[in-house]
């Protein structure tokens, strides 16, 4: 999508490459649904000059009957070792290029004598600066895309999750691999590690550090395990105000997003920069 734009600005069609286990009766693999939501702007390839910091969004899926699952992704990037991609990727770049060049050319309504003296003089100096900031040198630059690895869980146990997801990461991308192979970590936190009773803690072992989570007894609010700060962050103090009176009002209240935000900590159905959300009073 977004042909207009420079391929590395670019979305490409992501897929899910694997998923464990396979099939859970009672929540099962919804594939498309879990492959948009884990990348929901699709997949995008960066290179050593651009932020590939990782990024962390959740996503909620509700059912017919009102059941819940809650999903946390953490998106990075890593090498693309296929040539092939390498390749296909500086040919989109040539094209792209090229169509630059030749709306420049299309958009002159010069003869042909002042065109070419048109681009003896500036086009070739703006070509050759095209090319050179907005463009991918098979030779030069190291092509990376984006991957992301995610854990669906029954409650939203959402920095637990997060350290899980943080602490298999690096396991991936250290130099020194960890104590245990990475499958048998995977294999404890889906099989060994059980769900809290209501009102009681559980803490496990990541991979480097241990992991806490707590569930809420009988009498207790709902899990809430999302940091506050972040939503005085992404709203502000007067947004968050108003949103709060219109809670307190009874008011239904829509929130609208142009897009994700750029920290490394992000949540997919947040909105960013400007509050652009509305309150709607209810029938």
């Amino acid at each position: 999508e977004n042909f207009d734009q420079s391929p590395l600005r670019r979305t490409f069609k992501s897929k899910v490459l694997a998923h464990y286990p396979q099939n859970i009766e009672w929540n099962p693999f919804d594939q498309d649904a879990v492959n948009m939501l884990c990348m929901p702007k699709g997949l995008s390839f960066r290179t050593q000059a651009d932020n590939r910091d990782p990024q962390l969004h959740s996503f909620i899926i509700t059912r017919e009957d009102g059941s819940r699952t809650y999903g946390f992704v953490l998106t990075f990037y890593e090498e693309v070792t296929s040539k092939q991609i390498c390749t296909a990727m500086q040919t989109l770049y040539q094209m792209h290029n090229a169509e630059q060049y030749s709306s420049v050319c299309a958009s002159s309504s010069c003869s042909m004598d002042s065109l070419a003296s048109s681009i003896d003089e500036g086009d070739a100096t703006s070509l050759a600066k095209l090319q050179r900031y907005n463009s991918y040198d098979i030779s030069r630059d190291t092509l990376y895309v984006s991957k992301c690895i995610c854990l669906i869980t029954p409650l939203p146990f959402m920095q637990a999750c997060k350290k899980f997801l943080v602490q298999l990461y690096k396991a991936v991308t250290s130099q020194q691999p960890p104590p245990l192979p990475l499958e048998s970590y995977i294999h404890n936190i889906l099989y060994e590690v059980p769900l809290p009773p209501p009102g009681r803690s559980l803490k496990f072992y990541g991979v480097y550090e241990p992991i806490i989570c707590q569930r809420p007894g009988p009498n207790e609010l709902p899990l809430s395990d999302y940091p506050l700060r972040e939503v005085f962050e992404l709203l502000g103090l007067e947004n968050l105000v108003q949103v709060f009176t219109c809670v307190l009002l009874e008011m239904q209240i829509l929130l609208y997003s142009q897009g994700g935000n750029s920290s490394s900590d992000t949540r997919g159905s947040a909105p960013t920069g400007q509050f652009m959300g509305s309150c709607i009073r209810g029938c």
